[in-house]
């Protein structure tokens, strides 16, 4: 998988259109009185779509047609989910993933 400067913008319009879901939560007033299922919803809808993205992103090679990928990927997003899911912090899981992939790529494991 390669990145290059291009992909730049691709992820300035990604950020520009999920911004307003992510930023509702802070800014609109009255959110407490939603129901209790939609404030949950889009509490949970920016976390969700990074791990889909991420999922797919690093557990499916770009091969056509696509299969599942062995390697250091995987074990970087589960354990981007363990961590998620037992600090209940997003930036204490995704460091953690970064790191161990920079790790593995620096030692030839990559």
């Amino acid at each position: 998988m390669t990145f290059g400067i291009a992909l730049v913008p691709v992820a300035l319009i990604m950020w520009a259109v999920t911004y307003p879901s992510r930023a509702l939560p802070m800014l609109a007033p009255g959110l407490e009185r939603l129901p209790k299922w939609a404030v949950t919803y889009l509490r949970l809808a920016g976390p969700a779509a990074l791990a889909a993205l991420a999922a797919t992103g690093s557990l499916l090679s770009p091969d056509s047609p696509p299969h599942l990928e062995l390697g250091v990927m995987p074990v970087a997003v589960a354990l981007c989910v363990v961590l998620v899911w037992r600090t209940r912090f997003l930036l204490v899981g995704v460091a953690a993933a970064g790191v161990l992939v920079a790790l593995s790529y620096s030692l030839g494991f990559g």
